[in-house]
């Protein structure tokens, strides 16, 4: 007989997660989500008084950084680990839109900028932070992905190659980390969020995504927050190499 399950579940009381652009938008939300369950949270962005405002308000720490240089990530993951410890919990969240245009406007600075923040980002705080999550045999990386990076986008061609490449990079962690410890390592795939970034498209290129969404709207940062909570939790020990959907339909893989 199965043993009776014994609630409250996906608590994460005495973690301690590292978020990257938790200054505003879709990190915000996530900072505050995995805070309210009972983490502390390292809250990185590039600016320093949204992550200080974000910080105060789910009792983190402000992290100012950008996860295109090395040392910033680096100091930033040794000032968490001196305030609460070491992350368990990484939400590799920072990212850029990048040049909005088809693929013969485009010029290859135009993709090294999108790719170094949106890829090498992710690669460089996973990097840095998988050698402790080995150590000490547990971990949770959640890497946020997009829907773009599954269909593909006219307008959006560096930023679409650069998150087909973090799903890439998710898939290939989880493979190398799998029975060295409870550690995972899955993405999030979303479509449209009510986020800045969002709200930078041109009114065009905005209609037209929405109307690729079945459901008919955009998504709300809560909506992929409560996914990066289950995927944070001990309970998700068994769910690695995948890349959710949180897009109201227009994905089917």
């Amino acid at each position: 007989m199965a043993e009776q399950p014994r609630g409250p579940f996906f608590k994460l009381d005495g973690k301690v997660a590292f978020v990257t652009g938790a200054g505003q938008g879709l990190g915000e939300a996530i900072a505050y989500r995995l805070a309210a369950c009972g983490a502390k949270v390292g809250v990185f962005d590039l600016d320093g008084e949204k992550a200080a405002n974000v910080a105060l308000e789910c009792s983190g720490v402000a992290l100012q950084g950008s996860v295109t240089s090395e040392e910033d990530v680096e100091r930033g993951l040794r000032y968490l680990e001196e305030q609460f410890g070491p992350p368990q919990i990484v939400v590799n969240n920072a990212g850029i839109l990048g040049h909005i245009g088809p693929c013969w406007d485009l010029d290859a600075e135009n993709m090294r900028q999108v790719m170094e923040v949106n890829l090498i980002g992710t690669f460089r705080v996973c990097h840095a932070v998988l050698p402790g999550m080995l150590e000490r045999k547990y971990g949770r990386i959640i890497n946020i992905a997009s829907v773009a990076g599954k269909e593909g986008n006219a307008d959006l061609i560096p930023y679409s190659t650069s998150k087909a490449a973090v799903i890439a990079l998710t898939k290939s962690i989880a493979k190398s980390v799998g029975g060295k410890g409870d550690i995972t390592a899955n993405c999030i795939s979303p479509a449209l969020l009510d986020t800045p970034m969002w709200e930078s498209l041109p009114k065009p290129v905005a209609d037209s995504l929405v109307a690729t969404v079945p459901v008919g709207r955009v998504g709300t940062t809560e909506e992929v927050a409560g996914l990066v909570h289950y995927l944070a939790s001990s309970e998700s020990s068994l769910t690695t190499g995948q890349c959710y959907n949180v897009n109201g339909g227009p994905a089917s893989d």
